[in-house]
């Protein structure tokens, strides 16, 4: 194949705010500025997207030199995708083991079941597979890909940076209260209900004057989001100590994260965790158990732990909010990890793989 004029992206979704779509925005962004023509197509586009993505149905979408299909969920795009003319490249971003939801949504089961099986059709059709991760590479590589390789998400990190203030939630963030934050979707895999425990270890033993901030959506799994206010009941905690915000713009997102006085996730199941990039990115001490991708991406910063103990994770955020010699000592970690997510860093692994399917 000669060099490639046109660099095309497909994604099941375009939203703002997504992993994937805020990924695809970065790439496609970049490959213009280096004189490729590149659009991004996607099945269903928000109605602030519009002037972002281009409908799949489109004719144009079949004529990329090169498309980067960004894989998560099962869709129609997949079988489309393998009888592409121009070379094929598969961004995998995961998908969750059904496991998770078995005891709450029986159609997330389906889908996840789905999405798994579908992935595998597309071994033997795909020209460079990609994992977000080394994690979701070797993932790649059981399903019998052959040439395998990785590309972390592309973060923008800017976003929250110079994003500006917000004057009524930067008041009601800062007091007294420690604000303790997670970033995503409130779902099984990534174990709320094991963050509400350790919270009640935090409470009972260390520091009375907590709050717990979740930002992100808490109507996808909605018998799951009913059993983790069931749970802060159980412990009679007081439900004001414990925000569920929903998705927030950019603004205000930065807002919780200039805030946090720390960043913990519990999950058990992740395939890269961009809010810990985030996190390290506004300088927020992160505390993880090192369950799937997490500590490759953390990559030696941050509180990494494993066995999953929670009354020693309880002692460990307190360590992190009040031991300020430690406190600095991993915020400098993290500063010296953020810089393998830099801008030219992943100009260097894109054009890799530009001169891999070229």
């Amino acid at each position: 194949m000669s060099k490639p004029r046109v660099i095309n992206q497909w994604i099941p979704a375009a939203h703002r705010g997504d992993a994937a779509g805020d990924n695809a925005r970065v790439l496609r962004d970049m490959l213009r500025s280096w004189g490729y023509e590149s659009h991004i197509f996607a099945l269903t586009i928000d109605v602030d997207m519009r002037d972002e993505a281009l409908p799949w149905g489109d004719e144009t979408s079949r004529e990329g030199d090169v498309t980067i299909y960004h894989y998560a969920v099962p869709s129609p795009m997949s079988d489309a995708f393998g009888r592409l003319p121009g070379a094929r490249v598969l961004h995998y971003h995961n998908v969750t083991p059904a496991h998770f939801f078995a005891p709450y949504d029986p159609g997330i089961v389906r889908m996840c079941l789905a999405g798994r099986e579908q992935l595998a059709t597309l071994a033997d059709r795909t020209d460079l597979a990609l994992g977000v991760s080394e994690y979701n590479r070797e993932e790649l590589e059981v399903l019998g890909f052959r040439d395998t390789g990785v590309l972390p998400i592309a973060v923008d990190t800017a976003r929250l940076r110079n994003a500006p203030p917000v004057p009524s939630l930067d008041s009601m963030l800062t007091g007294h209260f420690v604000n303790i934050l997670f970033v995503g979707r409130i779902a099984p895999n990534k174990k709320i209900e094991d963050l509400i425990r350790m919270a009640e270890h935090y409470k009972r033993y260390l520091d009375f004057q907590y709050r717990f901030i979740f930002v992100g959506r808490y109507d996808a799994v909605p018998r799951y989001y009913d059993a983790i206010r069931g749970l802060i009941a159980e412990y009679r905690m007081m439900n004001e100590r414990f925000w569920f915000t929903g998705p927030v713009p950019d603004a205000e997102l930065a807002a919780y994260y200039r805030h946090a006085h720390a960043y913990v996730s519990l999950s058990e199941h992740e395939g890269f965790c961009v809010p810990l990039v985030e996190a390290m990115a506004m300088d927020v001490p992160i505390l993880a158990y090192g369950a799937g991708a997490v500590p490759e991406t953390l990559g030696g910063a941050g509180v990494c732990f494993t066995p999953k103990d929670l009354e020693q994770a309880a002692e460990l955020l307190a360590a992190l909010i009040y031991d300020e010699p430690f406190r600095t000592q991993v915020i400098t970690g993290q500063r010296a990890r953020l810089q393998d997510f830099s801008r030219e860093r992943l100009e260097t692994q894109v054009r890799s793989v530009l001169a891999a399917v070229a």
